[in-house]
């Protein structure tokens, strides 16, 4: 297992008790369509973490891989100005995870989370596990007790 992913695990394990079923694709799933394809799951049901910075702050979006985050309900959850992508440099100083595998948990900083309502239809759903290769399997219920997420209404 990747360093990073095996690093996810282990920090899911000893900060909230989760045991991570790991999966890797050396193939990649680094988008939502390649995610799907490797798992082999509906694009809906990958759970994409989509670092946001609205105003100051950087806030985490796990959206559906069928979805795609619209800014401006973003922006109206968080009572913001602005919500734009946040860039990578920042992303991996603040949360400790690179583009592409970010996890919905186990950041570095605490920072809100907001969770697609589209999530909540499936009975499991696939998010990153520290790098694009490496994914794993969860409840949605699960995920958004264990990322503190508000399931709302994120997408466009």
């Amino acid at each position: 297992m990747h360093e990073r992913a095996e690093e996810f695990a282990e920090r899911a394990r000893r900060e909230y008790e989760f045991e991570v079923d790991v999966e890797e694709f050396p193939e990649g799933t680094k988008t939502a369509e390649d995610a799907a394809e490797a798992v082999g799951c509906d694009v809906a049901q990958i759970a994409s973490s989509i670092a946001m910075r609205a105003d100051d702050a950087l806030v985490v979006v796990v959206t559906s891989g069928a979805n795609r985050v619209d800014a401006d309900r973003v922006a109206d959850l968080l009572d913001a100005e602005s919500v734009e992508m946040a860039d990578a440099g920042e992303i991996k100083s603040v949360l400790g995870w690179s583009i592409g595998g970010v996890p919905p948990f186990c950041h570095d900083a605490e920072v809100p989370t907001l969770m697609d309502e589209t999530l909540t239809t499936f009975e499991t759903v696939w998010a990153a596990a520290g790098t694009p290769e490496a994914v794993f399997p969860i409840a949605p219920d699960e995920l958004e007790s264990l990322s503190g997420a508000e399931v709302a209404a994120v997408a466009e």
